[in-house]
């Protein structure tokens, strides 16, 4: 049964696929200059999308025991695709829910 994500509203909670490890890679030295952190371990586990004026990706992290929540945005192609972290919580856990942040 295919699955809509409605422009505005989150998308349903979704594993993470190697396009989502690729954005995680990608803002990793960013989460580790906003925490503080060096992070060892890396690795996306779960995700939500919300369709913007480009992409809100919202990423539950493993950071080795530990988890982090990512708020990616990803601008739309004309604009290049940038990929920016606006935000990141540290201490969760793996039955955190992703939520809006």
């Amino acid at each position: 049964m295919a699955t809509k994500t409605v422009v505005g509203g989150p998308s349903e909670v979704k594993k993470a696929t190697p396009e989502v490890q690729k954005i995680c890679d990608e803002v990793k030295p960013a989460a580790e200059k906003k925490t503080g952190k060096t992070f060892t371990v890396f690795t996306a586990v779960s995700y939500t999308a919300q369709i913007v004026a480009g992409t809100n990706y919202f990423i539950k992290v493993d950071v080795g025991g530990d988890f982090v929540h990512l708020r990616v945005h990803r601008a739309l192609p004309h604009a290049g695709e940038k990929l920016q972290l606006h935000g990141i919580q540290t201490s969760k856990s793996q039955q955190d829910a992703i939520e809006y942040f």
